[in-house]
């Protein structure tokens, strides 16, 4: 009989599960609570209760190239750094090409996943499930996948601000935030300098009278655009991760960190934090530092003391008649519908193997999809990770005992802790290239980088020196892809073509010699 499988959402973890269910000769159900798929990347103008939300104007911080499905490539008219809108139509793109839409049960909420009685034996799992009218369901399945993401549950550590009951402006968590109109000539404080407190800043900076950004540790601030304006992230090669892996952490963050003062001086800022550039999750924004040289934002310090409309900083100072206040403080994550026998999460904290498999249950048929924060993009992990998954499910790849899972486990936490600062946004940070080779090591798919070099070098070189792009891990075993090849020797001509939009008549040069550079672009001497 077909195994049937649970897929807990429909967003972008959600999407590869299903597909990665068919691939492997499985029956996914998946039940989404709203009316539509994109999960995270779908605007909704009033935001809805445990569900993860954003504003208006958010454009994603990874490309198109790196964040594309691993056998479903963008269109290469899509710009390099897309607007959620485009988001979402690559994912019904993604869902009509591969016919995933009709595995999904829309308005339906997981009320409860609860192992059988027989679960040693079956491995089996029951699903309590409730639609739009209040109809319940009691559904009996073989596996469940569960992807609701971790940004449901807005952290509002209010209790680290006195006098908050006595702010006679408006505040609330950047889920919340939509458009910046309402704030014209107001003014206005956003409380954290990630990646959104840095875009929500900026875009209220234009319209507000006075824009106050506080934070407490400073930050290192990225761009999209790198050198010769290429996106950041097609620069993540093997071959940089390879010299990485050798170079001593303090040397790779000083020439990182000598790097981004070269665009702007951190201190000079304001911004520099006292932690090294590798320890905590980067910031991606490309107008912070136009817009505290025109003075439209002022960096502060950690907020001390609420007192009405006043608020005083660490450093003394105080700013009056302050309408707004936006807490991007950041997420929490759990999982209600689920015992806490089966996955116990606290402070941000939960045990699952390699991040997907909780490493005690009898029966490996759980699988968290989508729970990491990458240095990188997420949906090519949650496909790789959801690839894993169904395998296992099948029979096909098996886990190793709890010891042995238990270990890697501890491991991963003792490695965090040494890297990063303390804080409970870096319980579930990995990095890219090295997390999706350890998961295609279990599948048996990562690419024979050797053989590749041997056997066709020009597909080897581009493996090696170009982006890491989610094609490369459709190039052999399980789920292996007959255009893999030419998605990657073609990912530069898609990285070019949204920007060609009007001819440019430059005077060819007398030498033409070109140099391929690791970062992929080419140099004309």
């Amino acid at each position: 009989m077909t195994r049937r499988v649970a897929v807990v959402g429909g967003g972008c973890s959600g999407l590869a599960c299903i597909k990665c269910c068919l691939d492997e000769g499985l029956e996914p159900v998946c039940f989404e609570s709203s009316d539509d798929m994109g999960g995270l990347w779908r605007f909704k103008e009033n935001p809805e209760s445990d569900r993860a939300s954003i504003y208006y104007s958010v454009i994603i911080n990874s490309s198109k190239e790196m964040m594309s499905f691993s056998d479903f490539p963008i269109p290469a008219h899509f710009p390099n750094y897309m607007h959620n809108s485009l988001i979402l139509d690559y994912f019904r793109m993604y869902a009509d090409n591969f016919r995933l839409t009709k595995h999904i049960r829309y308005n339906t909420k997981v009320l409860q996943v609860k192992q059988r009685s027989d679960f040693s034996h079956s491995g089996q799992w029951d699903v309590e499930t409730e639609n739009k009218n209040g109809k319940k369901e009691r559904h009996i399945f073989d596996a469940v996948m569960i992807c609701i993401g971790h940004h449901c549950d807005p952290n509002m550590p209010l209790q680290d601000f006195p006098g908050i009951d006595t702010f006679t402006g408006k505040y609330f968590h950047s889920r919340d935030y939509k458009t910046p109109e309402e704030w014209r000539n107001k003014k206005a404080v956003v409380i954290g300098i990630g990646n959104s407190g840095g875009d929500i800043a900026v875009e209220l900076s234009r319209v507000t009278k006075q824009l106050y950004l506080s934070t407490r540790r400073g930050a290192w601030i990225l761009n999209r655009a790198e050198d010769n304006g290429l996106p950041f992230d097609l620069s993540f090669s093997r071959a940089l991760d390879f010299i990485t892996k050798f170079l001593p952490n303090s040397v790779f963050c000083s020439l990182g960190e000598r790097r981004l003062n070269q665009r702007f001086d951190h201190s000079l800022y304001n911004l520099k934090p006292k932690h090294r550039l590798f320890s905590q999750h980067p910031t991606m924004n490309d107008d912070l530092p136009n817009r505290i040289l025109s003075g439209t934002i002022q960096v502060k310090p950690n907020i001390c003391r609420f007192q009405g409309s006043s608020m005083e900083f660490d450093d003394g100072s105080v700013v009056e008649d302050v309408d707004l206040v936006v807490f991007a403080t950041g997420y929490t994550f759990s999982f209600p519908f689920l015992s806490s026998h089966v996955i116990s999460v606290s402070e941000n904290k939960t045990s699952l193997y390699k991040y997907v498999f909780p490493p005690e249950l009898q029966r490996p048929t759980l699988a968290i999809i989508g729970l990491v924060q990458p240095l990188g993009a997420i949906m090519p992990i949650s496909e790789m990770q959801a690839r894993w998954a169904t395998r296992v499910f099948k029979g096909c790849t098996k886990l190793p005992s709890v010891d042995s899972m238990m270990k890697d486990i501890e491991c991963k936490k003792q490695k965090m802790a040494q890297r990063y600062v303390t804080s409970s946004r870096h319980t579930i940070e990995v990095d890219y290239i090295s997390y999706m080779d350890e998961i295609a090591e279990q599948v048996g798919v990562r690419p024979n980088i050797l053989k590749l070099l041997l056997t066709d070098p020009r597909l080897g070189w581009n493996v090696v020196f170009g982006p890491c792009t989610p094609y490369q891990y459709r190039l052999r075993g399980p789920g292996k892809w007959a255009g893999a090849r030419q998605a990657i020797l073609t990912q530069w001509e898609r990285v070019v073509h949204p920007m060609q939009t009007r001819p440019c008549n430059d005077p060819k040069p007398r030498r033409s010699l070109m140099w391929w550079k690791p970062q992929g672009e080419f140099m004309i001497h």
